[in-house]
């Protein structure tokens, strides 16, 4: 029962940051801060999920091919922190050879910056 309640909270986890990740790549403004919210969400959210599932697994726990799922489970979270990351990054630095410039305010500064700093005033 407990088990169960931990892999549903691990999966609407997950769900709440892959719908954090949808709404980065909508609202943000230039190339790099979305592939930063695609890159974060996926990863965590992947994580989340598939964590979930793999309790929820261990559940029914009764011989050695639950074991095997759940460790099946776990190597495709490893398979996710290795691989997500790197696309992300190797993506960003095709964008940066590629010229893709950040999005830049009136003076020249970036757009992020500047919120930054009106916030830091007020």
């Amino acid at each position: 029962m407990i088990l169960d309640l931990v892999a549903i909270l691990l999966i609407a986890a997950g769900l709440v940051f892959f719908l954090g990740a949808a709404v980065g790549l909508v609202r943000f403004p230039d190339f790099y801060t979305r592939m930063h919210a695609a890159g974060k969400g996926d990863t965590l959210s992947s994580l989340l999920v598939v964590l979930g599932f793999a309790l929820h697994e261990l559940r029914h726990f009764d011989g050695s091919a639950d074991v095997v799922v759940f460790l099946k489970l776990l190597a495709i979270c490893a398979f996710i922190m290795l691989t997500s990351p790197t696309s992300t990054h190797a993506l960003m630095d095709a964008g940066y050879e590629d010229g893709i410039e950040p999005v830049l305010g009136e003076d020249g500064e970036n757009a992020l910056t500047e919120t930054r700093n009106r916030r830091l005033k007020d």
